[in-house]
């Protein structure tokens, strides 16, 4: 659905979203990458992007850090999405040589356009309320990444 940098970004503004208060706790690049099994270099790259697009604040020193720009329920996921990746608009068939809206469609065309507009529809209509509000009401922990449930067994 996306690419490494868009991932990493839904990561970043996930982790500042769950920490949310009016933007007064602040977390490094290095804790969000460490929070979410990140690689730093790249955690602070893309903040650094985000901080360009006003989506995060980020201060230096002693104190400093990040923190969203915004409220997360005035964050969509297509805010991060289009900072990192290019919509394809072409009509050219992933399935072959063929433009679709010409001949016959192939096999897979309707089921790529209702996938296709569901992503879109998923982007524009999601939040990043959902991660303050999976934390800070619901209790939910976030799980660093490569960690592995364990198995109970009776």
């Amino acid at each position: 659905m996306y690419g490494k940098q868009t991932e990493t970004a839904i990561a970043a503004l996930s982790r500042l979203a769950e920490v949310w208060d009016e933007g007064r706790t602040r977390l490094s690049a290095v804790e969000i990458a460490d929070q979410r099994g990140l690689p730093r270099a790249m955690v602070a790259k893309i903040l650094s992007a985000l901080s360009q697009a006003s989506l995060v604040n980020g201060s230096p020193g002693p104190g400093g850090g990040y923190a969203l720009a915004r409220a997360p329920h005035q964050i969509r996921l297509r805010e991060p999405y289009d900072l990192f990746e290019r919509e394809d608009t072409s009509n050219n068939c992933p399935f072959g040589g063929g433009v679709c809206g010409v001949g016959e469609p192939c096999a897979m065309h309707d089921r790529l356009r209702t996938m296709q507009g569901a992503i879109r529809k998923l982007l524009e209509d999601t939040t990043f309320e959902i991660f303050r509000v999976a934390v800070q009401e619901q209790g939910l922990q976030p799980v660093p990444k490569g960690t592995k449930p364990e198995v109970v067994r009776e």
